[in-house]
């Protein structure tokens, strides 16, 4: 994932002061999600394939998205990224806002929104694919359009409209998914190619539009208006072949995740509420969200793919207890120290991740502790990679940090 698009200027090491225009533990958190992108979730993978803890096994089978329908810790971190975004959306915007005004606010999320999105580009294999194999929308294309989305509701609505418009979007994904119809058709390898086969039609768009029947109410991987939508109108290559995880219609419910941490921004940002409170507000009212993203999960799956407004509820649930944590801990109790790494590579998360894929940090880790070392150490030659290739981040990181060099956007 990247970096909020939002300032990215280093905070100075006081607990309980806004220092930048943010909180130091929403950097802390977004280099928290940040870290297992990039190596946590490896060093774990090899700790449990060294030691064979039963404890470890059971984390690294959270280190995996679902296939489809459900919830794991890997599948918080994208929505969590998305989340941080919208949080720090409020401390660079609205002094901005009150400084500048409205239009130069607008103008500054529209042009970040579109460097983030070529910079998405970019990070997919930019001009590297001819044309139709660039994927046009991805990970950082969809932080970009959530982003620019949640910024032009924050910027043009009262803040108490904002939970109204945070709804309105959930509501009308669910009622557009549940009751808008599609073709009846499953846009996948085995009933194409039945397909194909009984009507010895061999393009796939012809032959999808010769589908006349229609149904509705259908979640199932190519089966549901979501991804038809893609198939249709989505240009470039498609992730999953006939539609994309990142693709059109759920980005609008991505907008929503985006907005739902405006709010939390919004929330730390009080000052009729003391400290204490605002982490107790943020943990209760994640845990509620969270149970309520489930109930509803029995009749709209909670699907990350599809970022269904069960699945927004539930990783943004997650989303909003971790942020309540993180502030207790540094920015009412003043634990900075112990979070240190974290908040060097918050503060330069766009730099730490497509640095993992301009220098694969892996393969830079292993011209020091690879070959024969390696070998020579069996299963704790793997640990000893991630191990190292997690103190290359983090010296990146610091070292950019202590100099204050940083990516914005």
């Amino acid at each position: 994932m990247a970096a909020s698009p939002a300032d990215s200027t280093a905070p100075s090491a006081v607990p309980l002061k806004e220092s930048s225009g943010r909180f130091i533990s929403v950097d802390a958190l977004r280099g928290f999600d940040m870290t297992w992108i990039v190596g946590a979730s490896y060093l774990v993978s090899a700790l449990g394939q060294w030691s064979g803890s039963p404890v470890l096994s059971a984390i690294k089978s959270q280190l995996s998205h679902v296939s489809w329908e459900g919830f794991r810790f890997y599948d918080l971190i994208f929505p969590l990224f998305v989340f941080i975004v919208g949080v720090s959306t409020v401390f660079s915007l609205r002094r901005l806002k009150e400084k500048a005004g409205v239009a130069a606010a607008l103008r500054r999320v529209v042009v970040r929104g579109v460097v983030l999105f070529l910079v998405g580009l970019f990070y997919s294999g930019g001009l590297s694919h001819s044309w139709p194999d660039l994927r046009v929308l991805g990970v950082l294309n969809r932080i970009a359009l959530a982003y620019t989305g949640a910024g032009i509701l924050f910027l043009l609505l009262p803040r108490r409209l904002l939970p109204v418009a945070l709804l309105t979007l959930l509501l009308g994904y669910w009622a557009m998914m549940k009751y808008v119809p599609i073709r009846d058709i499953r846009l996948d390898d085995e009933h194409v190619a039945a397909l194909q086969a009984s009507s010895g039609e061999t393009n796939l768009h012809r032959l999808f539009a010769s589908v006349t029947n229609t149904t509705s109410g259908h979640f199932d991987p190519g089966y549901n208006v979501v991804n038809h939508f893609d198939f249709q109108y989505l240009p470039g290559k498609l992730y999953d072949k006939y539609y994309d995880p990142e693709g059109i219609l759920s980005t609008i419910p991505a907008i929503g995740t985006c907005l739902l941490g405006v709010l939390a921004g919004l929330l730390l940002t009080r000052t009729d509420l003391a400290p204490t409170g605002k982490s107790v507000r943020l943990v209760v009212g994640g845990l509620l969200l969270f149970g309520l993203g489930w109930l509803w999960g029995q009749d709209f799956p909670v699907v990350k793919k599809l970022w269904t407004s069960s699945f927004v509820c539930v990783a943004g649930g997650c989303s909003l207890v971790l942020l309540g944590i993180f502030h207790q801990l540094i920015d009412v109790w003043g634990l900075e120290f112990w979070f240190r790494p974290f908040i060097w590579v918050g503060s330069n998360a766009l730099t730490i991740y497509i640095g993992a894929q301009l220098l694969n940090y892996r393969k830079v880790a292993d011209r020091f502790v690879g070959g024969d070392v390696k070998v020579a150490l069996g299963n704790f030659g793997e640990v000893l990679l991630a191990v190292t290739s997690l103190l290359i981040i983090f010296g990146i990181a610091r070292f950019l940090y202590r100099r204050k060099v940083f990516l914005r956007v």
